[in-house]
């Protein structure tokens, strides 16, 4: 089928539906939900067979849905209606929930249902559960709805009713906090109900804010409501039976500063008054943890996991991860697995720290050259193998980071978005032009940055970008890992002797620093240069500034499909 994607945003939900349909052989263009008209003049420009809509703010116009058939991705059972559905099931603890596919018509969210599958929930944020469960179910439902669009089968029901009916917009009145009254476990809903989007609205130290990034503390206690320690760039704020962690903070009230950065970088001055909480020593070896950075040992294989949120990796997070790196390669260990994030495995570059910084340039300058550190680090590691273990997405320097593993394994149901050029034409680093032509070859790796689309798990194997997959279920990925682990330390000797040979030989031919010196050449003008492009590009991803068109790139029905894409396609 010839399937318009229309979104208000290409996201992690829009992503996984585009590379998993044109999997399925579906011709697809996306269309951002920018007005009306825009629209209309995509029905016109692509004629598709069905507008499918997974992420949008507003209601398709009779306009469009009279005109052709669209599909709109409700996250919510059948019969559940309204813009605020994932939240208000967080907030309300529901046992279960759901995904629905139902057929846009006047009345929201009423149309007929074409397909919805259900899944239990888990104490989680918001959009961690979008990245699984939300994820995995909407995948499902489409194609079911598709499948019934085919054999001319036509809806599952002619309305969408029952169950929790009409859910009005969760309002922050709503998820207001009473610290006196609200335990800790209310705390988290609250704000995990909000996290992404909108965040819980709250006053810290006479201003106020919107909390995300929530976590439970389990040994600290202090007078409700009252900030009481810190750890790294999060503040401890007690409730009335402990305490919860707050990562990340949004000014509210300050139009030049509100976005949302990590919680002390936010809160200023007054954070740095705050005791500082010492790391609790892992179990392991004595490296120190918390709840971004842990270490495990099994077996004589190492896991070093690292949660940070939305997988940015800020300068401060790179030094903490190049230590705990450092400390896990001392231990009598074979193999070293780096897991990243349940969510994302790393996203490059931290750009809300950077656009809170006094010069945005001299702290894009640090981040990369701290992160290129952490990845000519594992490049050149000669006493252990490493495995790059992918659970969740990664994108622009984080894919690089993670193919400076030896081995790089993926859960099935992954994101890739190995490029740059969408934060502003950004040339690069990390080892990009070292790393990415030695998996796929010179004249492919130039294809993929200039392609600049998302790639799934099976695509980036079957182009060498990655060395294997499982999944999408985490137990038939974790056995893929241990499968993989066992047999690199089963050959510990051979395996490292031939990855000496290999970087020795690589090293002769051209070194490291020489890649390195000529990425941060580019990489300089970027953020020095005359070209404001990437200053540009990062404040309106900071800032969340609407697009004003779709790009070309995504917009396939606005443009000629060229030589690259065909070519890539082929592969």
């Amino acid at each position: 089928m010839r399937i318009l994607l229309l979104v208000h945003a290409f996201n992690s939900l829009s992503q996984r539906l585009y590379v998993e349909l044109t999997r399925d052989g579906h011709e697809l263009s996306v269309e951002l939900d920018i007005h009306d008209r825009v629209t209309g003049e995509a029905l016109e420009l692509f004629r598709p067979d069905v507008v499918l809509a997974p992420f949008l703010k507003r209601a398709i116009p009779a306009s469009v849905w009279r005109r052709c058939l669209c599909l709109i991705v409700h996250p919510g059972p059948r019969g559940d209606r309204g813009p605020s559905a994932l939240d208000w099931a967080i907030l309300r603890g529901v046992e279960s929930w759901g995904v629905t596919v139902l057929q846009a018509v006047e009345q929201w969210d009423a149309g007929p249902v074409w397909a919805c599958a259900s899944f239990p929930m888990r104490a989680a944020r918001k959009s961690s559960l979008y990245h699984h469960e939300v994820s995995e179910h909407t995948v499902a439902a489409v194609r079911e709805a598709l499948a019934r669009m085919a054999a001319g089968a036509g809806p599952q029901s002619k309305a969408s009713r029952g169950g929790y009916g009409w859910q009005p917009p969760l309002r922050q009145a709503q998820r207001a906090i009473d610290w006196n009254c609200d335990d800790t476990q209310t705390v988290l809903r609250k704000i995990h109900s909000a996290d992404g989007f909108p965040g819980v609205e709250d006053l810290v130290l006479d201003r106020r804010f919107r909390l995300f990034d929530a976590h439970p503390e389990t040994r600290l206690t202090g007078k409700p409501g009252m900030l009481i320690a810190r750890r790294h760039e999060a503040v401890c704020r007690a409730t009335r039976d402990g305490a919860v962690w707050i990562g990340q903070l949004q000014p509210v009230g300050e139009p030049q500063q509100s976005f949302k950065r990590p919680a002390v970088l936010a809160l200023g001055a007054p954070a740095d008054r705050l005791p500082t909480v010492a790391h609790d020593p892992a179990q392991a070896g004595g490296i120190v943890a918390d709840f971004e950075i842990r270490y495990e040992e099994r077996d004589a294989i190492g896991y070093l996991h690292f949660d940070f949120y939305n997988g940015a990796l800020s300068a401060a997070q790179c030094q903490r991860l190049r230590a705990a790196y450092a400390d896990a390669c001392r231990r009598p260990t074979r193999v070293v697995v780096l897991t990243g994030g349940s969510d994302f495995w790393c996203n490059g570059m931290h750009l809300h720290c950077i656009e809170a910084a006094d010069s945005p340039a001299d702290a894009s300058w640090t981040n990369i050259n701290l992160i290129d550190d952490l990845a000519r680090d594992i490049l050149t590691t000669e006493t252990h193998l490493t495995i790059a273990a992918l659970h969740g997405n990664a994108a622009a320097g984080g894919v690089f980071l993670a193919l400076a593993a030896d081995r790089v394994l993926a859960r099935s149901g992954i994101v890739l978005n190995p490029h740059y050029r969408n934060m502003g034409n950004l040339y690069g680093s990390e080892y990009w032009t070292y790393l990415l032509p030695g998996r796929v070859g010179g004249e492919r790796a130039q294809l993929i940055m200039r392609r600049r689309l998302p790639l799934g798990a099976p695509e980036a194997r079957a182009l060498g970008l990655i060395d294997e997959h499982a999944g999408p279920d985490i137990a038939a990925f974790h056995a893929l890992i241990e499968a993989e682990a066992q047999s690199l330390a089963a050959n510990f000797a051979e395996n490292l002797a031939q990855k000496r040979a290999r970087r020795a030989c690589d090293e002769r031919a051209r070194p490291l620093a020489d890649y390195r010196n000529h990425e941060l050449e580019r990489m300089r003008m970027n953020f020095y240069g005359f070209d404001p492009s990437y200053h540009i590009a990062r404040h309106r991803f900071v800032h969340r500034t609407p697009h004003a068109w779709t790009p070309l790139h995504l917009a396939r029905h606005r443009r000629l499909v060229d030589a690259a894409d065909r070519e890539l396609e082929g592969a």
